[in-house]
């Protein structure tokens, strides 16, 4: 099994001809991407052809990423933005239950350093969180907080804190850790559910092939081994940065290297 997120070259328009193309690679799962820095909501009939489309190709869906909005943002200070954003979060909760996900993917920045700011953050943040906590459930979906840069391992380990594994657990981005030099994995492994696998030089979130940069995967996969962790190896490639021009080409290139990688950890198993 091995997943590649949908936005390999765009993140909007038809997603149609990706899937059926990562299909034909050989991948049996995605990581849904699409819109995931919008505030674009997802209909009905959208979500219902997404899913015949993933049951013509065989796909599966491993997760989602889903937006913290722009002007729909669940943890803004003004509070008609964050009440749109929870609506735009649920949206996501309720599309990755439908395409049978358990995860969907979200974003909480650095915390501020000005007290006053701090306070207004953390607020906010928690009305979402404890808002959107009954749709989650009930739908068997889990929210996993993505590491970023600025570094925000911080505020991470106090979500952490405030709220359980069933509830809330980490997003894993390896490009991010490579990038700002800042990784705390392997404290945080026990609530490791989602990854987002890339690779870069360390001078920029470039969503490389895995292996043609500077992460040393033999310790990440010795980590995700003993993790929480229990899908299949994601990948959240770009084909710009890969010097590949042939679609084709990358993703076989993606498959080979993603396979590479989840031998490596069954290895360490």
């Amino acid at each position: 099994m091995l997943s590649i997120t949908t936005d390999y070259v765009h993140d909007a328009g038809c997603p149609e001809p990706y899937l059926r193309r990562i299909a034909e690679a050989g991948f049996s799962h995605v990581h849904w991407c699409h819109h995931w820095r919008t505030d674009f909501v997802y209909s009905g009939p959208e979500i219902e052809q997404i899913a015949l489309w993933m049951q013509e190709y065989g796909l599966k869906l491993n997760d989602l990423h889903a937006s913290a909005g722009v002007e729909k943002s669940w943890f803004s200070r003004r509070e008609y933005e964050r009440l749109a954003g929870v609506e735009l979060v649920e949206n996501r909760i309720r599309m990755a239950a439908r395409l049978d996900s358990d995860v969907i993917i979200m974003h909480v920045p650095a915390e501020p350093r000005d007290e006053d700011e701090n306070g207004v953050f953390w607020a906010q943040l928690q009305k979402s969180l404890d808002a959107l906590e009954p749709c989650a459930r009930d739908r068997g979906v889990r929210i996993a907080i993505e590491n970023l840069f600025p570094d925000n391992f911080g505020t991470l380990e106090r979500i952490f804190a405030q709220y359980g594994p069933d509830y809330v657990g980490l997003c894993y981005d390896s490009g991010h850790a490579n990038f700002t030099g800042v990784d705390h994995l392997e404290p945080l492994k026990e609530r490791l559910i989602s990854v987002h696998l890339h690779d870069n030089d360390g001078s920029g979130d470039q969503h490389k092939l895995i292996f043609s940069g500077t992460i040393d995967w033999d310790w990440l996969a010795r980590i995700m081994a003993a993790s929480a962790y229990t899908k299949c190896v994601s990948m959240e490639l770009s084909i710009h940065n890969s010097g590949i021009d042939d679609e084709e080409v990358f993703l076989e290139k993606g498959f080979e290297t993603g396979m590479a990688f989840s031998r490596m950890i069954d290895a360490h198993r």
